[in-house]
């Protein structure tokens, strides 16, 4: 891998709520997000001289995290409370799509793509731990995260994979022909494939990743797939990771009360659809830490957090 170039930070916007776990722009270069209190929130003048405008779309009730942004003012929600969510920006209105899958209940929905079928594809993080306790899983290792497929029409979603390590951000490829999801417990990206003579299977995409990915974005299909870091690799848990599993679960037990302080090293990667890194930006000392969404407004990077209480404003790169 190449070796990373520096990610300069440009302007720093409060919002006005915590946690800005999932970025998105629409078409007009405003950015959508969801913070622990429910709203979702829509930032406009990011990239601009002046303040930034912030605006309240609509109040989940629950937590949102990955967003998926549809013509005609329309937004799907994974919350990790309520399950799949579809909320009608104009109105306000949230509806649940689905809140469960086989008679289980979805605890920790995660991030979400819309396919020009009209079917949804999501995922699920994990079957054990809920948000608040998200690092138990990232520890034990676990291997319990899903991605699931609701079709048009059904509020009964499919389980497509499982067994996934804390199964997190999802993009299309280009063509629609696979979907890439995030592992973040593993480190690397995985290839869901939709269509085509290997439909159903999944394979590796890219691994060994320089840090823990999480939410992943793409602009448009002749773009690259961004992919945020919201954390650098840790060689204690790789060598955690190969230990038994009671060994695991024990460290788990520890780590879900422990305090957690995010590190100063930040990064996100561009990749394009062989895999292939295009970018690698990081950032050591950061004074943003844990980001966990990286999305393109106004030639721009944007990054959230899930636990800063604004966005971070960055250099976007030249394009190779």
């Amino acid at each position: 891998m190449e070796r990373a170039t520096e990610l300069v930070p440009l302007r720093y916007v409060a919002i006005g709520g915590r946690g800005p776990e999932d970025v998105v722009a629409d078409a007009r270069g405003r950015v959508l997000t969801g913070v622990e209190d429910g709203r979702i929130l829509r930032v406009d003048g990011l990239t601009g001289p002046g303040p930034a405008r912030v605006e309240v779309l609509a109040e989940t009730g629950g937590r949102p995290l990955g967003l998926e942004l549809l013509p005609d003012d329309v937004l799907l929600v994974c919350d990790a409370e309520l399950g799949l969510l579809r909320v009608d920006l104009r109105e306000g209105i949230v509806r649940i799509l689905a809140d469960s899958v086989a008679g289980e209940r979805l605890r920790f929905c995660s991030n979400v793509v819309a396919l020009s079928d009209g079917s949804v594809c999501f995922t699920v993080s994990s079957r054990r731990y809920p948000l608040d306790q998200w690092i138990g899983d990232i520890v034990e290792h676990s291997g319990t995260g899903r991605l699931l497929r609701l079709a048009p029409g059904s509020e009964r979603p499919e389980v497509l994979m499982e067994g996934l390590q804390f199964a997190n951000g999802l993009a299309l490829s280009a063509d629609e022909s696979f979907l890439v999801v995030a592992e973040t417990g593993a480190r690397r990206l995985t290839r869901y494939w939709l269509s085509g003579a290997r439909a159903g299977r999944g394979e590796p995409f890219t691994e060994n990743l320089p840090g823990m990915p999480d939410n992943i974005w793409r602009a448009a299909p002749d773009g690259p797939i961004w992919v945020s870091l919201a954390g650098p690799r840790v060689p204690p848990l790789d060598l955690l990771h190969r230990a038994a599993p009671a060994v695991r679960a024990a460290a788990a037990r520890v780590a879900v009360h422990a305090p957690y302080r995010p590190t100063g090293t930040v990064g996100v990667l561009a990749v394009d659809d062989r895999g292939g890194i295009v970018h690698h930006l990081a950032r050591r000392r950061s004074g943003y830490r844990f980001v966990t969404s990286v999305c393109e407004a106004g030639g721009h990077l944007v990054l959230g957090s899930l636990w800063e209480r604004g966005l971070a404003v960055c250099e976007r790169p030249a394009p190779k």
